[in-house]
C-alpha cells in the first residue's frame, strides 16, 4: 500500500504497518473531502492522534527482524542525503591509486558545524541506476583502500574523520577476493586504530559484517535507533545455521544486532534517536540529530591530546566483549555425543570388538 505523506515520493509501508497504512488512507480521503466541504477537520485530527499512538506502540516494541526491515526501508536517508543536508563545502575525492574508484564508498572533504572533516561513507544509491553503480552498497577492495588513503591524508593535515556506515557487507565476488578483499579490510582495521586524529563512526542504516568494520574503527561508535550492526546479515546466518533463509527472523533474535542490545553489551557508545515512525518518515530531523551528535562528540574529542586519544581508543577496542560474557562463569554445553563419558565407552567397545576379532 502507498500514500503520499507530504513528500513528492510515495511512502512505502512495511509489513507490520498495515494499520498505519489504513489510517493514512482515511486521512487522505478526509483531506480530499475537506477541500470540498470544509467539515472534516476534527475527524482528521482524531485520525492523526490515532496514527501517532499506533506508531508509538509499534516502534517502541519492534522485534530485531522488524528493526532490520526499518533499516532497509527504501526511503531511509542514505549517504547522499547526509552530504547534501549535513555537510557544507563538500569536495569529493576519488580513486585508490591502485585499481579504480569504487562508488560504493565516497570520500570527501567537508565541514560540519565549525569542524572541517574528512568524510568517509558507504553509498547504496537511491534508484536502480545508482544502486547498480554503487554495487548496492557492497564495497570492493579498492573502496577500502581509497578510504584508508584519504584517512591518511586527513591525518597528515590534522583533520578529524567522520565515517557513515551503511552496507549489507563487503562484496564477496571472485574479483573482489582476487584483489584482496580480506586484506584490505584487515589493513583498515589496523591503520584506523592508530590514526592520530579523532574518528567518529555512525551506523546510519545497515552495518553488515566486515564491510561495516572496514570503516568502523574509531574513538566513538554510534548507531541510529533503528539501524542494525551485526557480524553477518540475518539471512546469511539463517542460511549457515539452518540452511533456510526463511529463518532470518530467528537469526536476527540470536544475533543481538539492534542499537539497544549493542548499547547494553558495550559494543557501541551511543544511540541516536530517530523521529516517530523511523528515519524514512522525517529525514531532516534524523539528519539533524546525527549532526548534533557528531558536532558535540568532535568538540569533546578535540579537548584531548593525541596520545590520550590513542590510549583511550586502544582501551575501548580491547574492552569490547567484556560486558557480553563472563567467561569464568560459563559452563560449556558439550553435545552428549562428544562428552568424555561417551567417548570412553565407545573406545572400550571398539577395543573389545577388536580383541574378539583377533581371537
Amino acid at each position: 500500500m502507498k500514500s503520499r505523506q507530504g513528500t513528492s515520493q510515495p511512502l512505502q509501508y512495511l509489513p507490520f504497518e498495515e494499520e498505519v497504512a489504513k489510517i493514512d488512507q482515511l486521512i487522505a480521503q478526509q483531506g480530499n473531502e475537506d477541500s470540498l466541504e470544509g467539515k472534516n477537520a476534527s475527524k482528521i485530527r482524531q485520525l492523526q492522534v490515532r496514527q501517532t499512538e499506533l506508531l508509538q506502540k509499534i516502534y517502541s516494541n519492534l522485534s530485531p527482524w522488524q528493526t532490520v526491515q526499518v533499516a532497509r526501508h527504501p526511503r531511509r536517508p542514505i549517504l547522499n542525503d547526509y552530504l547534501s543536508l549535513m555537510f557544507k563545502d563538500v569536495h569529493p575525492l576519488h580513486g585508490d591509486r591502485c585499481f579504480g574508484d569504487d562508488k560504493a564508498i565516497t570520500t570527501a572533504l567537508g565541514q560540519i558545524g565549525r569542524h572541517k572533516v574528512m568524510i568517509v561513507g558507504q553509498n547504496k544509491g537511491r534508484d536502480i541506476k545508482e544502486k547498480i553503480a554503487c554495487n548496492f552498497g557492497c564495497p570492493n577492495p579498492e573502496g577500502y583502500r581509497k578510504a584508508l588513503l584519504k584517512m591518511k591524508f586527513a591525518e597528515k593535515f590534522g583533520l578529524p574523520i567522520v565515517t557513515l556506515i551503511d552496507t549489507p557487507g563487503a562484496y564477496p565476488g571472485i574479483g573482489a577476493e582476487e584483489r584482496g578483499q580480506a586484506q584490505a579490510i584487515a589493513v583498515n582495521l589496523m591503520e584506523m586504530s592508530r590514526l592520530r586524529v579523532p574518528i567518529v563512526c555512525i551506523v546510519i542504516g545497515e552495518g553488515g559484517s566486515g564491510g561495516a568494520l572496514g570503516i568502523g574503527v574509531g574513538d566513538r561508535l554510534a548507531m541510529l535507533e533503528f539501524a542494525y550492526y551485526s557480524v553477518i546479515s540475518p539471512e546469511g546466518c539463517a542460511a549457515i545455521l539452518w540452511h533456510d533463509g526463511t529463518q532470518a527472523p530467528r537469526a536476527a533474535d540470536a544475533l543481538k544486532l539492534t542499537a539497544k542490545e549493542l548499547m547494553q553489551l558495550g559494543v557501541i557508545d551511543a544511540v541516536i534517536p530517530e523521529p516517530l515512525g523511523g528515519a524514512h518518515r522525517n529525514q531532516h530531523d534524523t539528519i539533524y540529530n546525527v549532526e548534533q551528535y557528531i558536532v558535540r562528540t568532535l568538540h569533546q574529542l578535540k579537548r584531548k591530546s593525541i596520545d590520550e586519544l590513542l590510549e583511550a581508543r586502544y582501551r575501548k577496542l580491547r574492552s569490547i566483549g567484556e560486558k557480553c560474557l563472563n567467561l569464568a562463569e560459563i559452563q560449556p554445553q558439550i553435545p552428549e555425543r562428544l562428552s568424555a563419558k561417551v567417548q570412553i565407552e565407545k573406545a572400550v567397545q571398539e577395543a573389545a570388538e577388536a580383541k574378539i576379532e583377533v581371537q
